[in-house]
C-alpha cells in the first residue's frame, strides 16, 4: 500500500555513511528517515550465509586511523561487537604473518552485524527502491518503484554517486554545473565475490587470509578461523579491480570455476567443495575521490557523502556520514 512520509532529513542509502549520520541526528533530537532498496542495512556491510555457515561478503576488516573513527571503534570493541582480528597479512610471497601495527578490526557475527546494530532504534524503510528525487516549494520528495513519498526539509544522498545523479536527473532537479561535473568524475571499481562451503582442511598464512593486490585473486579468507564462522569453514574470494571488470558479466559458473581452481592450491586432499555462491559489487570501491568528507549542494538543502568523499573503505565511509550529519545539522 503507498504511503506518504514526512521527516525533517532523509537519507536514501542505509549503508554505513546513512547509518552513522542518522545516529548523529537522532542524538541531535532531528526526526530521521532512512530509506534502503535492499533487503537489509549496510551496503557493503555484508554478511551471507553459505550451508551452516556465515561469510562476510563485502567489507572484509577496517582499521582506524583516525581519532575520531577510534572512539567509534573502541565502543563497539566495549561492547563486545568488534575486536582485534590480525595487525597484517601475508602477500602470498612470505609464509610469516607481517605486522605494521595498524590493527585490523573484524566483527563477532559478520560486518553484517555492526549495520544492524547501528541501525538499531532508526526509522529505516527496507526494499524500498527511490525512482526519482524532485525539489518544490523547499521541500524534497522521494518517489518510490511502489508509489509511496517520502518528503523532508533536507536530503542525504549516500548510495554511489551515480546512482545518486540519476536519482536528482529522473526527478528534473539540476545542480551547480562545477558540482554536477565534479561528482560526474567520482568513479567506482567492481569486485567479483565468492563464498565457498568446504569441507575438510584448508592451509591459508595466519590468521587465515591471503591478500594478493597483484593476482586476479586478490584476497582469500577462511571466515572459520576468522571466529564469525562456528559451524562451517566458509571461504572468501574476491577478485582484483581489473579481473572483476573484464569478467563482471561471466555466468556464475564459470566464476566459481576459476575461483575454485585457486583453492585447490590450499585444500587438505581430502576437502572438498559442498556449495559455492557468487555476489556481484558493481561499485565495490572508489577509484576517484572527492577531496573532502562531503559535498553540501549549492542552492539546495542537499548533502552527498558515501566511502568515495576524502576516503575509501570502511573508516572513509563513517567519517563521511559523521561530517555530513554535521553539515546537516549547521543548516
Amino acid at each position: 500500500m503507498p504511503e506518504r512520509v514526512l521527516t525533517d532529513v532523509l537519507i536514501v542509502g542505509a549503508g554505513l555513511s546513512g547509518l552513522m549520520a542518522a545516529r548523529v541526528l537522532k542524538d541531535a533530537g532531528v526526526d530521521t528517515v532512512l530509506v534502503e532498496k535492499g533487503a537489509e542495512v549496510g551496503g557493503r556491510l555484508a554478511t551471507g550465509r553459505v550451508g551452516p555457515g556465515i561469510a562476510d561478503q563485502g567489507a572484509q576488516f577496517f582499521t582506524a586511523r583516525d581519532p575520531e573513527f577510534q572512539t567509534h571503534v573502541d565502543a563497539w570493541v566495549a561492547d563486545d561487537l568488534a575486536y582485534i582480528w590480525s595487525r597484517g597479512w601475508s602477500d602470498g610471497s612470505v609464509s610469516d604473518n607481517p605486522r605494521d601495527g595498524h590493527a585490523r578490526y573484524a566483527i563477532k557475527d559478520g560486518v553484517g552485524a555492526l549495520a544492524q546494530h547501528l541501525a538499531t532504534g532508526q526509522h529505516c524503510h527496507l526494499e524500498t527502491q527511490i525512482s526519482k528525487l524532485t525539489f518544490d516549494e523547499g521541500r524534497w520528495q522521494g518517489h518510490t518503484v511502489g508509489g509511496s513519498i517520502f518528503e523532508a526539509q533536507r536530503l542525504l544522498l549516500t548510495p554511489p554517486v551515480p546512482q545518486s545523479l540519476a536519482l536528482l536527473a529522473a526527478g528534473g532537479v539540476e545542480l551547480d554545473g562545477e558540482e554536477a561535473e565534479v561528482l560526474g568524475q567520482i568513479d567506482y571499481d567492481p569486485c567479483l565475490c565468492g563464498l565457498f562451503w568446504i569441507e575438510g582442511d584448508i592451509y591459508l598464512p595466519e590468521p587465515g587470509a591471503l591478500q594478493r593486490s597483484y593476482a586476479d585473486i586478490a584476497w582469500i579468507a577462511d571466515n572459520w578461523r576468522k571466529g564469525i564462522s562456528p559451524d562451517a569453514r566458509i571461504i572468501t574470494i574476491q577478485a582484483s579491480p581489473g579481473y572483476s571488470r573484464d569478467h563482471f558479466e561471466d555466468s556464475d559458473q564459470a566464476l566459481i570455476s576459476r575461483f575454485t581452481a585457486e583453492l585447490v592450491a590450499f585444500m587438505n586432499p581430502t576437502a572438498h567443495l559442498r556449495e559455492a555462491k557468487i555476489k556481484r559489487w558493481r561499485y565495490a570501491q572508489p577509484s576517484k575521490l572527492y577531496p573532502q568528507r562531503f559535498l553540501a549542494a549549492t542552492g539546495l538543502p542537499l548533502v552527498f557523502a558515501g566511502d568515495a568523499f576524502a576516503g575509501p573503505r570502511v573508516e572513509g565511509a563513517a567519517l563521511s556520514g559523521l561530517a555530513a550529519a554535521r553539515a546537516l545539522l549547521a543548516k
